[in-house]
């Protein structure tokens, strides 16, 4: 059975499906036509990455730590990598140390972080303090973990080329250290002896690191090289060198009407010239008798009596007791009377040579140039050890001059043979309880002898730390 199709219904059907066409192809045309072109965005690995279409920066010197929003936006940022880093240094610790750490900022691109990089004011890498109780990672900038070689806040604010041998301290801080910075460089420059001599010499002061000094070192007016002649002298003393003494003007002098700033004058410290003095006027009654008497005083040396002797001048009528010649008939009495007085006074001049130092006395001490309190100090601690053992508890004595100490024991000998000694076996309770070295292991070394024969177990058994332990043994048998 055939169907018959109207042509008029197949005409119909096709126009309609070739109008639509038409129409569709139109639509799309023109949506295409209109359509803007996509801007060009380049991202690399890092999230955030920055815009590389971005317009050219003038790049200046910074601190990534004084940088507020506005100023990291001129650096080249967007709004949202802005509060990246924000965040990011918070969580650091509130302050960038070093570029390594800056650069670990994901919001930071390779690219843009070598740009960045020659201005950026921090060192390469975070320099810690040494290690101790005063350890602290994060903030440089606490009072109790002071990093000399990290960078203050602010970076160095150089003026233009300047001499640091003319900069006070308030100069090194206006130039951007700190104050104990600007102290430290200031010592330096005493310890070289007034003048950096050099940029060489500048260079190795310690408070200045390496990229402080690249940026100091054009602007320094200073020879590049240490001269060869120079030597580094001076200390952080205020002693005047030796070689001082020399430059003495030396002029005819009485030593009988000499005071203290005379004595000083002629090149005696002040201690030196009260143990002269004292010794002028305690030990000889109120005068020299001769040259021989000036020589005997412990603290003129040898080489110094040699420069003092020709100008010493022994004047008669300074000389006490003065001999009187009233008559024929008193001179002998007078004569015998003056012997009598001169061997009274040599025998009262203690020779320190011969004075053994457990035996010294407190009168001898103060002889010898110590003050009331360093002897006093000197037999009380004598006392409690019943006896020094070595020349190094001396010097150590509390309140004793260190100094004339060390020419004390220099002098006089320590003689040990009295000095009581036990073992910890056999040592008397009240001894143990009052000798500066055993009292705090007293009850213990009490206790455990009862338990142990053998000395060696007793260290062991309580602990005795070694610094107590070998002065320990120094009054054990």
């Amino acid at each position: 059975m055939r169907f018959k199709v109207q042509y008029s219904a197949v005409k119909n059907y096709f126009l309609g499906f070739i109008t639509s066409v038409a129409f569709l192809g139109a639509g799309l045309y023109f949506l295409n036509g209109n359509e803007a072109e996509p801007p060009s965005i380049t991202f690399n690995e890092n999230a955030g990455a920055e815009n590389s279409s971005s317009p050219k920066i003038k790049l200046a010197e910074f601190n990534p730590n004084d940088l507020n929003e506005k100023e990291w936006k001129d650096l080249g940022f967007s709004e949202r990598q802005v509060a990246t880093i924000l965040k990011y240094k918070s969580v650091v610790g509130g302050n960038f140390t070093s570029k390594e750490q800056f650069k670990k900022c994901y919001a930071i691109s390779e690219t843009k972080y070598g740009e960045l990089e020659p201005y950026i004011l921090l060192p390469n890498k975070k320099e810690y303090a040494s290690s101790g109780s005063n350890y602290q990672p994060r903030n440089f900038a606490n009072k109790g973990s002071y990093n000399p070689s990290n960078y203050k806040a602010k970076g160095l604010n150089i003026p233009g080329k300047f001499n640091p041998d003319y900069y006070s301290a308030t100069d090194f801080e206006n130039l951007g250290f700190s104050e104990k910075q600007a102290s430290a460089i200031m010592k330096y420059k005493s310890f070289l002896g007034g003048s950096f001599i050099s940029k060489e010499k500048f260079k190795e002061c310690y408070i200045i690191n390496e990229e402080n000094y690249r940026k100091l070192a054009p602007y320094l007016l200073l020879p590049e090289k240490t001269p060869p002649a120079f030597s580094e002298k001076r200390s952080f003393t205020s002693e005047k060198p030796s070689n001082e003494k020399a430059k003495i003007n030396y002029q005819p002098f009485d030593p009988n009407n000499t005071d203290l700033e005379g004595w000083k004058n002629l090149g005696f410290s002040e201690k030196q010239a009260h143990v002269i003095i004292n010794y002028r006027d305690r030990n000889l009654r109120g005068s020299f008798k001769s040259l021989d008497d000036i020589e005997k005083c412990f603290v003129i040396s040898a080489e110094k009596f040699a420069e003092l002797k020709p100008f010493i001048i022994l004047n008669n009528e300074t000389i006490k007791p003065k001999i009187s010649d009233k008559s024929t008939s008193n001179s002998s009495n007078s004569n015998v009377s003056f012997a009598t007085n001169s061997a009274k006074n040599s025998e009262d001049i203690t020779d320190f040579r011969k004075t053994d130092l457990n035996e010294i006395s407190f009168k001898q001490l103060i002889e010898f140039g110590f003050d009331e309190k360093g002897a006093a100090s000197f037999i009380g601690f004598r006392k409690k050890l019943g006896g020094f053992v070595t020349t190094d508890q001396i010097v150590d004595t509390y309140n004793l001059d260190k100094n004339l100490a060390q020419k004390l024991v220099a002098t006089s000998p320590l003689l040990v043979d009295n000095v009581a000694k036990y073992s910890l076996l056999d040592a008397p309770e009240s001894w143990l309880k009052n000798h500066p070295y055993f009292k705090y292991y007293a009850d213990k070394i009490i206790y455990y002898r009862i338990t142990y024969s053998n000395e060696k177990k007793f260290y062991k058994s309580m602990n005795i730390t070694p610094e107590a332990e070998k002065k320990m043994k120094l009054y054990l048998k």
